[in-house]
């Protein structure tokens, strides 16, 4: 998906990079793209919040997504360890979805959120990220796809604080974490 002139860097603030690359992962460890996105968009919401402890929670792999999707009923909530975030998520007929306040995130809200921060960068930024979730294995993935994302995360100008920052987004430092 990515133009012929992939851009090399994109201006945008970590949140909507935190976002996407929730989304690939989720999507690397055997959720489908709508249910990726919902959980992609409330890891960056648990993101700004501090970690604290969670009981219960469902690691995603490849065969406990398949065998979890099968035993939950819709209207049931569990929690999903996705980039270290305890991501609420219930079953709905469309499939799983991610909670905010309550309530399934419409995964075309998020799509619409991303295009709106990347603009025409999204494919060239997602093929980075999906690229570089593919090379590695999905344990593995699970267990180190928030340090990666703080290798390529954009660097925010100093004395900035907070979400609202832009910084500069180096594709070719995903490409290359990548191999």
């Amino acid at each position: 998906m990515a133009s012929r002139h992939a851009p090399a860097q994109v201006k945008v603030n970590r949140a909507p990079v935190l976002t996407l690359w929730a989304a690939v992962v989720a999507e690397r460890l055997g959720f489908d793209r709508d249910e990726a996105l919902t959980m992609g968009r409330v890891v960056a919401g648990l993101n700004a919040y501090a970690k604290g402890k969670s009981l219960g929670l469902f690691k995603p792999v490849p065969e406990e997504v398949r065998r979890e999707r099968e035993r939950l009923r819709e209207g049931v909530e569990m929690h999903v360890d996705l980039l270290h975030r305890a991501v609420p998520v219930t079953v709905t007929p469309e499939g799983l979805r991610a909670l905010s306040k309550g309530k399934p995130i419409a995964p075309a809200s998020v799509q619409r959120y991303l295009q709106g921060k990347f603009g025409d960068a999204l494919g060239a930024v997602e093929q980075a990220m999906q690229k570089l979730a593919a090379s590695i294995d999905p344990d593995e993935l699970a267990r180190s796809a928030y340090s990666l994302y703080e290798a390529f995360r954009p660097e925010v100008p100093a004395g900035v604080r907070g979400w609202g920052a832009a910084g500069v987004l180096d594709l070719q430092r995903i490409r290359t974490a990548a191999g």
